[in-house]
């Protein structure tokens, strides 16, 4: 692939599709389960919500800094923020840490990480495993599983309804999620390690190392307000509306990416729509809720009205038809 030549995230190996497929092959064979975000267990007056996830190939860029002081804070907020999408307060985190060689100066950092963002998240951490496998892991592998509790009236629904406003919530960056995009269009004429043209970053590899934002603080407020649904904006960017139900969802007035995003979309040349159904762009939170409680549900989460449901299907942001 050329310099010049337009960069998407299947080209550089992963395909949303494939691996949306594959997932629901694995999903149909276990069986289904309740819940969308997290799966829920019904134990008797409550449901347990559990979410598993991992950093992924963020830590390229970590192992390339020799920085691994933030990589844990996105492991607990990737699986916190799945549990707050569905309506469970997350309580406890067990991390799952693989290496290709025991180092104790870097699992110290990502200890760290992992207490911070345990911190962040006001959950406990309560247990983990580090496995040393020099044959299947190169470098390392991080990854979790969360755990939250939640009175059966408390879940959300999980589905907007017509006529919902949509609340968002900013992001801090570019979160966990399209690492592999954003790695492969920072490098193509540089490495991590230039200085950062933007923001207060020292350097490009500290802005993609960004930690993802916890949400678990929307919580009581959403429930104070009686959502609808939650979008966790993950992997697959702003096509995860489309997980709140059929309608079309029409965002008029999204928050303004961060500067990283546009300057990866500069060196890669990757087209507004394949950035869009890469990244959070700015929002990394959005909820469907009542148009009656969605002036004092942005206020109180620091959001802001970005939209609205509608009959349709799609989402239709900054001009584009996703």
């Amino acid at each position: 692939m050329g310099e010049d030549d337009e960069l998407t995230y299947s080209a550089t190996g992963v395909d949303i599709a494939e691996s949306e497929a594959a997932t629901a092959a694995l999903v149909d064979a276990v069986g289904e389960n309740e819940g969308d975000y997290a799966g829920l267990l019904d134990i008797g007056d409550r449901y347990l919500g559990l979410a598993t996830d991992g950093v992924g190939t963020k830590l390229l860029v970590a192992d390339a800094l020799d920085d691994y002081s933030t990589v844990g804070i996105d492991c607990i907020a990737m699986n916190a923020n799945d549990l707050v999408a569905a309506g469970v307060r997350p309580v406890a985190f067990v991390d799952y840490l693989a290496v290709d060689e025991p180092d104790e100066r870097f699992a110290e950092q990502v200890g760290e990480g992992l207490a911070e963002g345990a911190d962040r998240a006001g959950i406990e951490l309560v247990g983990g495993e580090t496995a040393v496998m020099p044959e299947v892991v190169s470098g390392l592998d991080l990854a979790g599983t969360c755990a939250g509790l939640a009175a059966k009236t408390a879940v959300f629904p999980g589905r907007a309804e017509e006529g919902d406003a949509l609340v968002g919530v900013p992001s801090s960056g570019i979160h966990s999620n399209g690492l592999t995009l954003a790695r492969t269009a920072v490098t193509r004429e540089g490495s991590y390690a230039d200085p950062c043209p933007f923001g207060d970053y020292d350097t490009l590899g500290e802005a993609l190392l960004e930690p993802t934002r916890i949400y678990t603080d929307l919580l009581d407020p959403m429930r104070d307000h009686g959502v609808h649904g939650a979008a966790h904006v993950t992997g697959g960017g702003w096509t995860n509306l489309k997980r709140l139900g059929d309608h079309r969802y029409v965002v008029d007035d999204a928050f303004e990416p961060q500067p990283v995003f546009g300057f990866v979309q500069s060196l890669g040349n990757v087209s507004d729509e394949e950035m869009h159904r890469t990244f959070n762009m700015g929002t990394g939170f959005v909820v469907a809720v009542d148009p009656a409680a969605a002036a004092s549900l942005a206020e109180t989460v620091d959001g802001r009205v970005i939209g609205r449901v509608e009959t349709g299907d799609g989402v239709a942001i900054r001009g584009l038809e996703l």
